[in-house]
């Protein structure tokens, strides 16, 4: 645990530092969105800055330069069968933080939008955000190894963080015949 702190400590301090901020956006986003008529305006902020608040501190330590080797591995589970033979400290790390990168997302998404409320659609946009960070990963040589395995876990994390939140996925909702278009550009 003391590694873990000394590595990442400074992100989990601006990340609880980052709450009182993430707080007054979505009070001021909820205010802005009443005032354009949207109909759940307190419910959309607050799962736009969850997801925000909840995925970037893991964004940011996954795209942080390492002293690691860059490298990529396509051929899934072969990563993860490593892992489970390693000590479990780094199994826990390994693979108790890639389930986590993506579940504020997976949690938040249906629950702010009824277009994401699907474990399909949770998982196929956990897994292209996850395969985006991965590309990253590679492409910017941060010293970091790509593995299809990490876009599975976290696409897993996304789907169970989905599973858990659904009794609070956000309903259908339907303005009228014309609910595609914007309120003002009626009038």
């Amino acid at each position: 645990m003391t590694h873990t702190w000394n590595t990442w400590g400074h992100v989990i301090v601006a990340g609880l530092l980052s709450i009182p901020l993430a707080a007054l956006s979505a009070f001021l986003l909820t205010r802005f969105r009443s005032r354009q008529g949207h109909p759940t305006p307190t419910r959309t902020a607050l799962a736009d800055v969850g997801i925000v608040v909840g995925t970037a501190p893991w964004i940011w330590m996954i795209l942080t330069p390492s002293a690691g080797r860059n490298g990529v591995n396509l051929i899934p589970f072969r990563d993860l069968t490593w892992v489970t033979e390693a000590p479990a400290g780094t199994v826990f790390t390994q693979v108790g933080g890639n389930l986590l990168v993506f579940f504020a997302l997976g949690a938040l998404l249906p629950v702010r939008s009824a277009r994401f409320a699907s474990l399909t659609r949770v998982a196929a946009v956990a897994a292209t955000a996850s395969t985006s960070v991965e590309i990253l990963q590679y492409a910017l040589r941060l010293g970091r190894f790509s593995s299809v395995d990490d876009v599975l876990i976290n696409t897993v994390g996304a789907v169970l963080a989905a599973m858990i939140t659904r009794r609070w996925w956000a309903p259908e909702y339907r303005l009228g015949p014309f609910h595609h278009i914007g309120r003002n550009k009626l009038r």
